[in-house]
């Protein structure tokens, strides 16, 4: 097994072998992926290359940077993942995106009959937003965990641009590539908790208009759905003009003058 922090190179094939002794498929594929990570995956935060797995029942972060301590969550499915990913509890992950303590999320697509990695997209913890979370219903009277509440990820509401990519269709993007494609945001989470929601919803919004040039009167359309969503706030407009104003700052955006925007 090639190890990518002793050799700046990630092996896509997984180590199989690790889970024969398993008969359930979901806990099979949970030993190996987690494992391919362990082996493989480099903190895409920083220069570190090295993540450390967490003991088992940590809440929300399966591994963290041994230098950064940048959490993250590890979802695998053997097909592409659609609009929405099933997630762990609502209470603590509800908790955290309010203290803008989100883990990040790797997502990672495998193939277990030749057993190894065909896709694999990060998300870092600041664009997982109070949009981006959604509460599921209590599980029934006959479930062995009955009244427990989990919550799915909407990736559908997350900002294209934080879906970093570092296997695409098999081809593994370099890790520069990636850190350079991961610090492009960065500000977000510079930001003070109250504000990191507002600035991936804002995002988000924006990008879910599907065009290139937009204005406010468009961008008022997502009014109540963020007033929704941050329900402490009763400013919303102003917000929305704000946050427009920081993407702006930061180059993701170019204002062309009478409310008119441009996302580059």
């Amino acid at each position: 097994m090639i190890l990518h922090r002793q050799s700046g190179i990630v092996d896509l094939a997984m180590r199989c072998e690790l889970a024969a002794h398993l008969s359930s498929p979901s806990q099979r594929a949970r030993v190996i992926t987690e494992a391919w990570v362990e082996d493989n995956m480099y903190c895409p935060a920083c220069r570190c290359d090295e993540l450390v797995p967490m003991p088992r029942g940590t809440k929300l972060v399966d591994f963290r940077c041994a230098d950064c301590a940048e959490g993250f969550q590890v979802k695998s499915k053997k097909h592409g993942f659609g609009r929405k990913a099933l997630d762990s509890a609502w209470g603590p992950m509800e908790e955290a995106v309010a203290r803008g303590d989100a883990p990040g999320f790797m997502f990672l697509q495998y193939n277990l009959e030749a057993c190894r990695v065909a896709d694999l997209f990060v998300v870092p913890g600041h664009f997982v937003t109070p949009m981006v979370i959604e509460r599921r219903r209590p599980l029934g009277p006959s479930a062995q965990r009955h009244g427990w509440i989990g919550c799915n990820i909407l990736l559908d509401r997350i900002a294209a641009g934080a879906r970093i990519p570092v296997v695409e269709l098999g081809a593994i993007r370099r890790s520069v590539e990636v850190r350079n494609l991961w610090r492009r945001f960065a500000f977000i989470k510079e930001a003070k908790p109250s504000d990191r929601g507002w600035t991936g919803d804002v995002l988000s919004c924006v990008q879910r208009l599907g065009k290139e040039t937009f204005d406010l009167d468009e961008m008022y359309g997502f009014e109540s759905e963020l007033a929704k969503r941050h329900p402490r706030n009763r400013n919303v407009r102003p917000k929305i003009r704000q946050q427009l104003q920081v993407l702006r700052d930061h180059g993701v955006l170019d204002f062309l003058g009478r409310g008119e925007y441009q996302l580059r």
